[in-house]
């Protein structure tokens, strides 16, 4: 059984982070180049207008210690190391769920696969959207607070509408759906971003839809290899 659901993940997990690669180096970088022109020329901007000794090192010092990966290999390297170790840990989490829940189909893989779409991506990122770079944003330990408290009430509130058969607990699944975006999100406390709107309006798009076929993909590989394990 570990077996099964470790060749499963590794296998669906390195398909499905090369195709999530693919998408963002031809859809989701070039918009977050594009915004990083913004936030390159914001600081040159407010270096000028607040000129000073003190400003100056402190620009100075901040540029030392950041790093990046630079464009070309580098950031395709790191994005696709990236992808790779998210998408084999969360096929090992539809690798697990199989082996307690076998799919009866591959296209039932696609289910799950949606299922872990709207808990990790959806749901979170309708109060707290992708952002692009030189975006406001609230603090990150709130908001790591309310992401993974979204995603725990998603999966529960889902697992319960589909699995539970007393109506009780399917009322208790739609209103843990709910209380998370009820309580909403932490925002800061201006809301400012250096890149234009319409840009920041493509960038969600395009992250929800690369995310949705990453997750349709990786349900589908997962549920086919761990069928053909399990069945050979």
């Amino acid at each position: 059984m570990i077996s099964r659901i470790a060749r499963t993940a590794g296998f669906s997990g390195l398909l499905a982070a090369l195709l999530l690669t693919l998408l963002q180096s031809f859809w989701v970088a070039p918009l977050i180049l594009q915004a990083e022109t913004y936030e390159s020329a914001g600081p040159a901007t407010e270096q000028h207008d607040h000129a000073g000794e003190a400003t100056a090192a402190h620009t100075h010092e901040h540029s030392e210690e950041a790093w990046s990966p630079e464009d070309g290999w580098q950031r395709i390297l790191s994005t696709t190391g990236g992808n790779l170790v998210v998408a084999v840990g969360f096929a090992l989490i539809l690798a697990a769920l199989y082996s307690l829940r076998e799919p009866g189909r591959v296209s039932t893989g696609a289910l799950w696969g949606l299922a872990g779409f709207a808990v990790f991506c959806l749901a979170p990122t309708l109060g707290l959207p992708p952002e692009l770079p030189g975006t406001a944003a609230a603090d990150l330990g709130q908001r790591q607070t309310w992401w993974v408290g979204t995603a725990a009430a998603t999966a529960a509130g889902l697992a319960l509408l589909v699995f539970a058969r007393h109506w009780l607990f399917k009322v208790a699944g739609v209103v843990l759906l709910v209380v998370p975006h009820l309580i909403g999100a932490p925002q800061p406390e201006v809301h400012e971003s250096l890149a234009p709107e319409a840009l920041e309006s493509q960038f969600v798009i395009a992250s929800w839809l690369t995310n949705a076929a990453f997750w349709v993909a990786l349900g589908l590989l997962s549920a086919w290899l761990y069928r053909r394990a399990s069945h050979a």
